[in-house]
């Protein structure tokens, strides 16, 4: 169907001006963009993500380098290597995969991490920087980041007279993309799975972002004819077969049900998280131009 956001094209389409505006920085000022990701413990669904964004970097021409610690690592030697990090001048952009376990504050971790080299964008300075609507030093989150560049794709950068419901009010994702909604001029409501008549809230979206974590929690019934739809949810679902159990992923929403009426919606996987990953290459990058003093790459 034509209505289908090709999330993972849009990615690769981005990644390519990221992997020649990363060999124009070499060429012109010898200046590689360095990420360094930290996991703690060993999660497979982390250590996946982590590989992945490992090498994408590296594909991108960067300096990539991979920390990873046992689950019995004590904050103290987290932030100790973080700090070690923040110091070194080959290093544009550090991210530090979550979960992490339970005796580390996930909150002084993130705080801890320079804001100019915080490529999740979740540091106080950034977020408060991205709420005032300051966006030319400000690292934007990844995912949300993504987000609206899809949107705008569809729509334009002038979302006015459109009205975009969010379902999920997180830091990461939530919050943010509701922050971009509305510079773009939208009118913006969020919502949660506790709103009262979520329903009705969602079918009156011209776009609609869910970020709930509950699957398929928004069917074809909550949705308008015509709106966009951003499914942010990647949900496990376990299945039996035979005598061995399996694992497939879905979204929030209904995909089955909701392409029908939609007038652009992303899939599950294949969406959001190739964009989520191709934005933090843009972010690293931008944070080596900038820490150099050099011009910003646009995208």
């Amino acid at each position: 169907m034509d209505n289908i956001i090709d999330g993972k094209k849009l990615a690769e389409d981005i990644l390519v001006k990221v992997k020649n505006e990363t060999k124009k920085l070499y060429d012109n000022h010898k200046i590689q963009p360095g990420i360094a990701v930290i996991i703690v413990g060993d999660d497979p669904a982390s250590q996946i993500y982590v590989s992945s964004k490992s090498k994408k970097a590296e594909e991108c021409g960067f300096l990539s380098i991979k920390h990873v610690l046992s689950k019995e690592t004590q904050e103290k030697e987290l932030l100790q290597l973080i700090e070690t990090l923040n110091s070194d001048p080959k290093i544009h952009g550090i991210l530090v995969q979550l979960p992490l376990p339970a005796h580390i504050n996930t909150n002084n971790v993130t705080q801890n991490i320079a804001f100019q080299k915080d490529v999740d964008g979740f540091h106080y300075i950034n977020i408060g920087k991205l709420t005032a609507n300051v966006f030319e030093d400000t690292i934007v989150p990844c995912t949300p980041a993504g987000i609206i560049m899809m949107i705008q794709q569809k729509c334009g950068k002038d979302l006015s007279g459109l009205d975009a419901v969010i379902v999920g009010r997180s830091n990461i994702v939530g919050k943010p993309i509701a922050t971009l909604l509305t510079a773009a001029n939208a009118t913006v409501t969020i919502a949660h799975s506790r709103t009262r008549d979520l329903d009705e809230i969602c079918r009156s979206a011209d776009i609609l972002v869910v970020a709930v974590g509950h699957p398929k929690m928004i069917k074809k019934e909550w949705v308008k004819k015509g709106a966009i739809i951003i499914d942010v949810g990647i949900n496990r679902i376990a299945t039996s077969k035979t005598d061995k159990t399996t694992t497939y992923i879905v979204g929030d929403v209904d995909f089955e049900e909701v392409k029908e009426k939609a007038a652009a919606i992303t899939p599950v996987p294949g969406g959001v998280g190739p964009m989520t990953i191709a934005m933090l290459m843009v972010n690293t990058l931008k944070a080596a131009a900038r820490a150099h003093k050099l011009p910003v790459p646009e995208f």
